[in-house]
């Protein structure tokens, strides 16, 4: 059966799937990935930029040469506090999001988020001269923008993505996470060298107004909405989530039952202590690479950009992998993400503790990336395990590991800027035992409580709901749609 055919069968539509713009939901997804992308340029460019706002500048004037101080002369835990400030905001609008996406609609709350964060992000540079407070300010602001991001995704994904759709709508969503990474690590450096430091904040920044525009112009909260999309796509999307059109949606989360589980704390842990790492060596690895191997600004941003680059590749293999083991009934969904998960960690912990004791800038290099690339394979464990234990929940409690992921975006930066004052090998080497230790933490919390198995206290909610919403069994079986 050939690709139209096939695609039809799905949901109508005559044509491929990769002619995307024959379909609404596509084009959301196309436009989600791109928010996820700028989002991450606009957070990442500050650390890179930090590094030649505190570098020492030599400019030649005639036959004179003067040498500049920084132009902040901020000391390592100053760079930390201003690194982390992001999560303070960040931290806040976690839970908030969710509330605030039933009041105003998700994607509203998303494209607001992001346009706000841009015009901060054209604002940073007045605002370190300012002072570093001013800085601090703004980033704290920044984080509560982009806060309401993700559960709010989540909340349009509810609406938009078919249930044998969601994984891959969902995945090359957060890919732009990854993209938006590498594009800041790369350019920043190169563009701070070229010009300034300043203009990396003008273009990310104007980047973000320009997606704002084009969010709200094109995405809206769900196909009912939509007038541009086709009946077919829209009547195959609510059948297969058991939407009746025109009945509100009314979702009870079982409190107790959420905080009370072992398996959902599991989830918890392992969201932090891959924060850990992630947020430290994404906030602090361009100080790294200047203070512990010596690398120029340039040259630091482009190399900080390896490590999301391979991860980037490596999620698509674990989700991959992930998937196939599932299928072929090689392993249960409990296996799959227990082993997915720890593997990362134990691998983790290895080559951070192997990067740190070598510390020469090729092996060195090389044990971080793997590092990093690894935690896709956490991704594939605790990063869907919400929707293992409870479906209809799973935004709330990913919104609660969010929210506590985030305290390690908060706390790492700070513990780093505080052990690396005076910028020597010994001090980092410490910063990267510490992760270790951390990784190994979430490895044996995570064997002993995580679970891949729908919870007792979800079943009663998931059976109620679908009764009520007259969901057809038919809708939600994937055996029922042939897949391209």
């Amino acid at each position: 059966m050939d690709a139209v055919q096939s695609s039809k069968l799905c949901d109508g539509i005559d044509a491929p799937r990769w002619m995307f713009w024959r379909r609404r939901r596509y084009v959301v997804v196309l436009l989600a990935f791109l928010g996820c992308m700028v989002m991450y340029t606009m957070r990442v460019t500050l650390s890179i930029a930090i590094v030649a706002m505190t570098e020492n500048r030599t400019v030649s004037r005639g036959n004179d040469t003067v040498e500049y101080v920084q132009a902040f002369d901020w000391s390592s835990s100053v760079r930390g506090h201003v690194l982390s400030s992001f999560f303070y905001g960040y931290l806040v609008t976690q839970v908030p999001a969710g509330v605030l996406a039933n009041r105003f609609g998700a994607t509203n709350i998303v494209g607001t988020g992001l346009g706000i964060t841009a015009v901060l992000t054209l604002l940073t540079p007045l605002s370190a001269y300012g002072g570093v407070g001013w800085l601090i300010v703004n980033r704290v602001l920044q984080g509560m923008a982009q806060g309401v991001t993700i559960p709010c995704l989540h909340i349009v994904w509810s609406k938009w993505a078919p249930p044998n759709e969601r994984s891959r709508m969902v995945l090359f969503t957060f890919a732009g996470v990854f993209v938006g990474t590498i594009i800041s690590m790369t350019l920043t450096g190169f563009v701070a060298k070229l010009w300034s430091w300043e203009s990396a904040f003008y273009i990310f920044g104007t980047a973000g107004c320009v997606w704002f525009v084009a969010w709200f112009a094109v995405v809206r909260p769900s196909p009912e909405g939509d007038r541009f999309i086709t009946l077919r796509e829209k009547e195959f999307i609510l059948k297969s989530l058991g939407i009746v059109e025109g009945v509100p949606e009314k979702i009870k989360h079982p409190w107790k039952g959420i905080l009370t589980s072992k398996a959902v704390y599991a989830t918890i842990v392992a969201g932090f202590c891959q924060s850990w790492g992630f947020y430290n060596m994404l906030t602090q690895m361009p100080s790294f690479l200047r203070d512990a191997l010596h690398f120029e600004v340039q040259s630091s941003g482009s190399i900080s950009a390896l490590p999301y680059a391979a991860m980037g590749i490596a999620l698509g293999i674990a989700g991959y992998l992930a998937d196939w083991f599932q299928i072929r009934n090689i392993l249960t969904t409990t296996q799959v993400r227990r082993n997915f998960n720890c593997l990362s960690f134990i691998t983790q912990a290895a080559f951070m503790t192997t990067g740190a004791l070598i510390l020469r800038a090729v092996p060195t290099i090389i044990c971080i990336t793997v590092a990093i690339a690894m935690g896709a394979f956490a991704w594939s464990g605790y990063g869907v395990n919400a929707l293992d234990l409870s479906p209809k929940s799973a935004g709330v409690i990913m919104g609660i590991v969010n929210s506590v992921s985030t305290l390690a975006g908060i706390i790492a930066p700070v513990v780093t800027g505080l052990l690396t004052s005076n910028k020597t090998a010994d001090e980092w080497r410490l910063v990267f035992f510490i992760t270790a230790g951390v990784n190994m933490v979430g490895f044996v919390v995570y064997w002993f409580w995580a679970s891949g198995e729908l919870q007792p206290w979800s079943i009663e909610v998931q059976e109620r709901k679908r009764v009520e919403n007259g969901a057809d069994k038919k809708g939600f079986d994937n055996r029922l749609s042939v897949e391209d």
